[in-house]
C-alpha cells in the first residue's frame, strides 16, 4: 500500500509551551499524551478500489486498505479516534442495491466513532437512512438539524464526549442547509438550525461545563464559496466562533495536503481539514497534551 504523508509540525497551545516545544527532541514527546484523530469525508459508498484503468484514480481507495492503515495506526497508539463528516451516500451500485446497509456494516466493521449526516444522507429519505441506523455501531452527531416530530427524533446525539487516557475530547456536528439542496419531501419537518448560533452554544457547555480538552467540529457545511463569500462554511465558522479546536470538513471535496489554520473571534488558531472525497486519503492528526493538557499537533495526509 501506498503511503504518503506530508508532516507539519505546528505550536497549538500557549507561547510558553510552543518555545519549550521548538526545542523538542523526539525522545520529549514520551512524556505527552497522545490522541490521535483520523478522518474521512465524502466517502460516496465507494466501497472497493477504483479500475485499474481509472483515468483519475487508478486502482486507489477501498475499505479494505483503509481498514488496514486504521488498524495498524490503532495498534501504534490506542488513544485513536475515526471520524467521518458526512456524505457516506450514493455514489456507486452499492448504495442503489443495498440503500446503505453495506455502508454502516464496513464502517461498523473498522469501528469509526462517529459521523455527522451529509445531504447525500438524505437520499433514501428520513425513513431511508432510519432504516439504516441498527446496522451502525457508531454514533451519528448532529447538532443543527432539529429532528423534532420526525422518526429520527432522539436518534442523533448534539454532542459526544470522548475519553482517551484522561484527555477529554469533545465532538459536535454540524449539517448544511438543506432547503433548495434536498427535496423536501427527503428530510420533511427537519428544522436547519444556525450554525454559528449552535456552535457558540454548544462549544461553551464542552469547555466550561464539560472541561474538554479537545473540541472538534465534524462539519459538512463545505470549506469555503469563492462566489458567496458571506455563506456559511468551514472558514467562516472558525472566523466567527470560539473554543473549537479542529473542524473536520465535508460537503466540497476539498482535497488539502495539510490542516490549515484560522485566527477565530478571539485571535486563537482553529485547525480545518478535508481529505477530499470517495475514500482516496485518510486524515491523520496527532495531538501531543503536556502535563497541563496544553497542545501542540503534527498532521498527514495517507494516500490509500
Amino acid at each position: 500500500m501506498k503511503r504518503r504523508n506530508f508532516i507539519k509540525n505546528s505550536v497549538y497551545g500557549s507561547l510558553g509551551v510552543g518555545a519549550v516545544l521548538n526545542n523538542f527532541s523526539c525522545d520529549d514527546f514520551d512524556n505527552y499524551k497522545k490522541v490521535t484523530i483520523l478522518h474521512t469525508n465524502d466517502v460516496h459508498s465507494h466501497i472497493e478500489p477504483f479500475s485499474k484503468n481509472h483515468s483519475e484514480f487508478p486502482n486507489k481507495g477501498g475499505f479494505e486498505r483503509r481498514s488496514t492503515l486504521i488498524n495498524s495506526i490503532r495498534n501504534n497508539n490506542p488513544n485513536t479516534l475515526l471520524f467521518d463528516a458526512g456524505d457516506i451516500f450514493q455514489g456507486t451500485p452499492y448504495f442503489n442495491f443495498y440503500g446503505g446497509e453495506l455502508e454502516f456494516k464496513l464502517m461498523s466493521m473498522l469501528k469509526y466513532d462517529a459521523s455527522t449526516i451529509g445531504n447525500h444522507d438524505f437520499d433514501n429519505g428520513l425513513s431511508g437512512l432510519n432504516e439504516q441506523l441498527p446496522n451502525a455501531s457508531f454514533d451519528f452527531i448532529s447538532s443543527n438539524y432539529d429532528f423534532t416530530n420526525t422518526i429520527l427524533e432522539k436518534k442523533t446525539s448534539q454532542y459526544k464526549i470522548y475519553n482517551k487516557s484522561g484527555i477529554k475530547i469533545g465532538v459536535f456536528g454540524l449539517g448544511i442547509e438543506l432547503e433548495g439542496l434536498v427535496t423536501k419531501d427527503l428530510f420533511k419537518e427537519t428544522k436547519y438550525l444556525d450554525p454559528i448560533e449552535v456552535s457558540q452554544d454548544i462549544t461553551n457547555k464542552l469547555k466550561n461545563e464539560e472541561k474538554c480538552d479537545l473540541i472538534i467540529c465534524l462539519s459538512h457545511l463545505g470549506f469555503s464559496y469563492d462566489n458567496f463569500p458571506e455563506k456559511i462554511s468551514d472558514l467562516n465558522l472558525a472566523k466567527k466562533t470560539k473554543d473549537i479546536d479542529l473542524i473536520i470538513g465535508g460537503h466540497t471535496h476539498t482535497f488539502m495536503k495539510e490542516p490549515i489554520k484560522v485566527k477565530n473571534v478571539i485571535d486563537n488558531d482553529v485547525i480545518i481539514n478535508q481529505v477530499g472525497c470517495f475514500g482516496l486519503f485518510l486524515g491523520q492528526i496527532d495531538f501531543f497534551f503536556d502535563q497541563n493538557n496544553n497542545k501542540t499537533f503534527n498532521s498527514s495526509l495517507l494516500v490509500i
